[in-house]
């Protein structure tokens, strides 16, 4: 059975109604037959028939064994460091997502949590970085916003010798190109308010372990600290997760399309796309993963912010706009809008330039997203030779 099929089966139909749509238990308690004697709900922030669905459907595309929901991205992430303690540290990617950034140096580092960043698309880097206190290694491939591969069944190794959990972002790739529990991961983290979500309507996080006895930890935390998923969103999200192998191979196709037009412009200095032969980690990526997803990030020539924002100024069918991953194609600038809580000078040394624009390619045809490229491309060109002009003493 394809995986397509087996996806929109693995959905069910309501046992007591024969609704095909998931019903939204929009409840929050359930009524019992007795003290302690229930239908297997007694409360909905430790569990609800809405929310349930999403977790074994996650689980299941990510051929993990306990799926968690969260009421964001951030709170998936908050979740697995709350299995450290003290003293423990963390190898994680360099070019992170600002908010882990964030959460890892402003709320956890003074808990006596240390972070050591590296590229870990080195995998000799990653190993060089374990010490014998090191119990997570935290992995973004691809990275949000250079689109670097990490090798994730070496790693993998590295972290079971090393006796550390291995974390994975895996929002970018999603299930339906990369399952990074197959390659020896631990831990399968989502921003499910980008692909899986894929509509730009909801905010939601989604964990997944391979081992149950670690999911049961987690939903410990779930439960006990509360930042659960609502019934609705939850259904939101089931409901995008039924169209994302199809939303997903037209990204896909349609983002190759533009990052080799990017990579022919005049105004282009470099364009950051695992499916171009000249990304430098385009073979791992191409091993460890179905398809190369549909981000896009480009710097230009003229390396400055003013020139980025003027360009951001003149885009149309790309709408500025932080996050990633709907229907819609947007456009953002990293190092004022989701890197901008990371230091100039670390995130310009992770390639965070300051002319760095991502581009998040929606369901739009490629040669529309290209002319809307170019002609702001144009637009920018003559606005920077008018004020030439209009400077210039003659």
């Amino acid at each position: 059975m394809s995986s397509i099929t087996e996806l929109i089966h693995s959905i069910p139909v309501d046992p007591l109604t024969g609704a095909i749509s998931v019903p939204i238990y929009q409840t929050s308690t359930f009524v019992q037959d007795a003290p302690g004697v229930n239908k297997g709900y007694d409360y909905s922030r430790s569990n609800n028939p809405t929310r349930a669905v999403l977790e074994q459907l996650i689980a299941k595309l990510e051929k993990g064994s306990t799926g968690l929901a969260f009421a964001s991205g951030l709170a998936a992430i908050d979740c697995v460091i709350k299995l450290l303690k003290t003293g423990d540290e963390i190898v994680a990617v360099d070019d992170i997502y600002g908010g882990a950034f964030r959460l890892f140096g402003s709320v956890y580092e003074q808990f006596g949590i240390k972070v050591h960043y590296v590229d870990t698309s080195d995998t000799n880097k990653v190993f060089e970085a374990i010490t014998a206190k090191t119990k997570l290694i935290w992995l973004e491939t691809p990275t949000n916003p250079t689109l670097k591969i990490s090798d994730i069944a070496a790693i993998a190794k590295i972290a079971k010798a090393s006796n550390a959990l291995l974390c994975v972002d895996n929002t970018f790739a999603t299930p339906a190109l990369q399952t990074p529990l197959v390659l020896g991961a631990d831990i399968v983290v989502h921003s499910a308010t980008k692909y899986l979500g894929g509509h730009s309507d909801l905010i939601a996080g989604l964990l997944v372990t391979k081992d149950p006895t670690l999911g049961a930890k987690l939903r410990f935390y779930q439960n006990a600290c509360g930042n659960i998923l609502g019934p609705f969103d939850s259904w939101l999200t089931i409901r995008g997760i039924e169209t994302l192998h199809l939303r997903i191979r037209q990204h896909c196709s349609t983002a190759l399309e533009v990052a080799e037009w990017l990579e022919q412009h005049p105004l282009v200095d470099k364009v950051y796309y695992p499916g171009l032969k000249t990304h430098p980690n385009h073979v791992i990526a191409t091993q460890q993963a179905k398809g190369y997803g549909g981000i896009i990030s480009f710097s230009l020539k003229e390396d400055t912010e003013a020139a980025a924002i003027e360009l951001v100024k003149h885009t149309g069918l790309f709408k500025l706009a932080e996050s990633l991953g709907g229907i819609k194609s947007l456009i953002s600038h990293p190092a004022n809008m989701t890197h901008k809580s990371i230091p100039a000078d670390k995130r310009r040394a992770n390639g965070v330039v300051d002319s760095l624009l991502r581009l998040s390619i929606g369901l739009e045809e490629a040669e529309d997203l290209i002319e809307d490229l170019e002609q702001a491309f144009q637009k920018t060109t003559n606005t920077k030779n008018n004020k030439v002009y209009e400077t210039a003493t003659f």
